[in-house]
């Protein structure tokens, strides 16, 4: 499991099987499934940090600037 900083909200990306799944994690640790994101299952660990920041940079701001891994 690896956790995203994702512009002030925490996304938690996983590899399940042959895919990747998504879920948006709530203040309490909550999860709701990210319906929003479909990461290529094609990608590597290492580039899923650039592809949500490709996918969301509209959300950035001067101090977020970028997706971060938690």
């Amino acid at each position: 499991m690896i956790r995203f900083d994702v512009f002030g909200s925490v996304l938690r990306v996983e590899r399940r099987a042959d895919a990747w799944w998504a879920a948006w994690e709530g203040s309490e640790g909550k999860l709701a499934p990210a319906g929003d994101v479909v990461v290529p299952a094609t990608l590597a660990a290492g580039e899923v940090r650039q592809f949500l920041d490709d996918h969301f940079h509209e959300r950035a701001t001067r101090s977020r600037p970028a997706v971060r891994r938690l």
